[in-house]
């Protein structure tokens, strides 16, 4: 019964309310943060950081954002990797046309361009819901790709759309090394997590769950659709667009709009909906499943030594990740997180049964 709460009593309402009230947990998560910062670094490869763990980690950011909207809110949204996008593309305008503008702040400033956005697209929330506002948040997509491929002052003058950055500074100190960038990746996910497991804990955050789970209840015992909505629009995009804006200096540091079209969008979605909707953790959970997956299956025919066309393993393993999520949502459409939950629970009452 190593996971147990029996005699971990709270003595003030800031100890009862805290995030983690159970003393595993805090260690647990303390562990892990400090295995990622330390241990990780030593243990992983240069190809494990480039196509594993810094993609993990700004696709996390980016479900944490899409699950602050979809999860918690309950406001569907196809227009992801649209305000990615516009984090992106605004973050390098002010890190490229203002001289000596630092990384962060041209990262948050491409975050704040992108909630402006967000809260303007947002608004047809007010009026409509469901599969209309896909629709709404679909073409929002659409039109940020139009923009950004034909309006050439957002790339400055670039025909194709196509930008890149370069020597990237935060403090004096380079990021150009892959664990450079893992660890300033892992530090803004941190800070971001943080904020949105308070954020929900919080009076907004029970104004977002009550509109996902009943709107007209919610109005009718004083809560403001406007502004619980619009919030939710607002901070989501900027999450998103933090990490867009990390995704394009960090991971790829040359891009053009087709690295944010409608593909990410479904691949953010799909990350909320496996990991679990309304769960912090989900978020990781998901983009966990969708970026480490199919890397496995792709190494899985090497592993056991058998010969197989390029093409045919890509096909393969496609169809074999389809089936896995098709698999996972019927097993539990909570997704993975309440797996998670569900094994906590049972790890509770250890070794007995009931």
């Amino acid at each position: 019964m190593l996971y147990r709460e029996n005699g971990q009593f709270k003595t003030s309402y800031a100890s009862d309310q805290q995030i983690f009230p159970i003393t595993q947990d805090r260690l647990g998560v303390l562990a892990l943060i400090a295995f990622a910062a330390i241990a990780v670094p030593f243990m992983a490869s240069e190809y494990t950081f480039r196509a594993v763990l810094i993609p993990f980690l700004i696709l996390s950011l980016a479900a944490l954002g899409l699950n602050i909207l979809v999860g918690y809110c309950g406001q569907i949204s196809l227009g992801t990797g649209g305000f990615m996008a516009v984090g992106a593309y605004a973050a390098y305008n002010f890190f490229a046309r203002i001289d000596g503008m630092p990384l962060i702040p041209a990262l948050l400033l491409g975050g704040a361009c992108s909630t402006v956005l967000g809260v303007l697209f947002g608004i047809p929330s007010l009026r409509i819901k469901g599969l209309y506002l896909a629709v709404a948040t679909l073409a929002a997509q659409f039109f940020i790709d139009w923009s950004f491929l034909r309006i050439k002052w957002f790339t400055l003058d670039s025909s194709s759309g196509s930008v890149s950055v370069s020597g990237l500074q935060v403090l004096g100190m380079p990021i150009e090394t892959p664990i450079q960038k893992y660890l300033f990746c892992l530090a803004f996910l941190c800070v971001f997590g943080l904020m949105a497991k308070n954020l929900v804990r919080s009076n907004i955050g029970r104004e977002w769950m009550a509109m996902r789970d009943m709107d007209v209840a919610a109005a009718v015992i004083g809560i403001r659709p406007v502004y619980a909505k619009l919030t939710a629009f607002a901070v989501s995009s900027f999450i998103v667009g933090v990490a867009g804006g990390l995704w394009g200096f960090v991971h790829l540091g040359s891009w053009e709009p087709a690295a944010f079209s409608i593909d990410r969008s479904f691949q953010l979605l799909f990350m909320v909906i496996i990991g679990g909707l309304g769960s912090i953790m989900g978020s990781f959970f998901g983009a966990a499943f969708i970026v480490l997956l199919p890397i496995f299956l792709d190494n899985v025919p090497q592993l056991f030594g058998i010969p197989i066309d390029t093409a045919l393993a890509a096909h393969l393993t496609s169809m074999i990740f389809g089936a896995l999520i098709v698999f996972f949502l019927i097993v539990e459409p909570h997704g993975l997180a309440r797996l998670w939950s569900i094994g906590k629970e049972k790890l509770r009452l250890w070794p007995f049964p009931h």
